[in-house]
């Protein structure tokens, strides 16, 4: 491979996520640190773990504190390899997450339970295809009892004894979502490694209504990009992109992690880092990253500042996101996996 050749396809992917004519962001449930919510950002990264069995992860991000109510999401997520063979070359994996979302003065929420399942093939030395699979089961709720409505406004104020016309108490919709996704990973050689993916959520286009109508929610494709590349002993950098888009709006985010190796690797690890970064949400905000890798454990916060005209009311303020995820393996030797040719970070 020429040596300008990655290049390219990072700056061909950046311009590609920046020259999009809508002006929106999509507020699906989403993550700054959409690195490391892997399933939810694609089916097909579901134990996509070369040098690992296993993997256990966690996100918590609190969106636009100034708000008198702030949007707060969780996500827990687990996934594993199955059914290795002797060459380590293909495998299967297997996952299963958990997303809440609750804002807003009544209380809307979103539950999501979702279950995963891929297969990735060695297509020789430097080629890797994953495909991947999920279902999930959702509910959204919302708190009448919490909301105001025009009826009870009284000519001076609100007055909360007014009848509102409307439901009340809890009231709750459930529905079945499908989602999938593909990824194309490169390995030329044991200092960059680079996957692209491609995913589309609400396969089924499921309805959603507290009112019983027929409301179906827009399919949502996405794109992403992530590269791993190792520029000297001490330091990886490590490039991504992600794109999505529903019904005209979309969400873009591109940037950059910087990887300090700062102690020498372990056995069945890889070194202990110091991780800093900084991410550009196209028309909403700019992200800043720190965190660290400690003999598998990685923790990392990031934070939302706002650069939109949305500043002028939140004073910045966007998002405050914190992910923890540990990676392990059966068998610290790594048998099986010789055949793999997979760099080491």
């Amino acid at each position: 491979m020429k040596k300008t050749s990655l290049p390219k396809l990072i700056a061909a992917f950046v311009l590609a996520a920046c020259f999009t004519t809508e002006k929106a962001n999509a507020q699906s449930m989403h993550f700054s640190q959409y690195y490391n919510a892997p399933m939810l950002l694609n089916p097909a990264n579901t134990a996509l773990l070369p040098d690992n069995d296993y993997r256990v992860g966690a996100n918590y991000r609190q969106q636009w504190a100034s708000v008198p109510v702030p949007y707060k999401t969780f996500s827990a997520y687990g996934d594993l390899e199955a059914f290795r063979g002797e060459s380590g070359t293909n495998w299967m994996g297997i996952g299963a997450a958990m997303f809440t979302d609750k804002a807003g003065d009544g209380d809307l929420a979103l539950t999501r339970a979702e279950a995963f399942l891929s297969y990735h093939l060695m297509m020789g030395e430097q080629f890797m295809v994953s495909a991947g699979a999920s279902a999930a089961y959702v509910q959204r709720s919302v708190n009448y009892d919490k909301l105001t409505f025009d009826s009870q406004w009284d000519g001076f104020g609100f007055n909360y004894q007014l009848p509102t016309n409307e439901k009340r108490g809890i009231i709750k919709t459930n529905y079945m979502d499908v989602a999938a996704g593909v990824n194309l990973a490169y390995l030329p050689g044991d200092n960059v490694y680079a996957k692209l993916g491609f995913g589309i959520a609400n396969i089924n286009q499921p309805k959603q209504s507290f009112y019983g109508q027929d409301v179906k929610i827009a399919m949502r494709p996405t794109a992403n990009l992530d590269v791993l590349w190792r520029l000297s002993k001490t330091v990886i950098l490590n490039p991504s992109v992600y794109y999505t888009t529903q019904q005209g709006a979309y969400e873009a985010l591109y940037g950059t992690l910087f990887r300090i190796n700062i102690t020498p690797e372990k056995e069945g690890y890889g070194a202990n880092q110091l991780i800093l970064g900084g991410y550009h949400r196209i028309g909403d905000a700019a992200v800043g990253v720190v965190g660290f890798e400690f003999v598998g454990i990685q923790m990392i916060a990031s934070y939302d500042y706002t650069i939109s005209s949305l500043g002028n009311y939140n004073k910045g303020k966007g998002a405050l996101e914190f992910s923890l995820v540990y990676v392990g393996s059966y068998d610290r030797s790594n048998r099986g996996r010789s055949n793999i040719h997979c760099p080491r970070f």
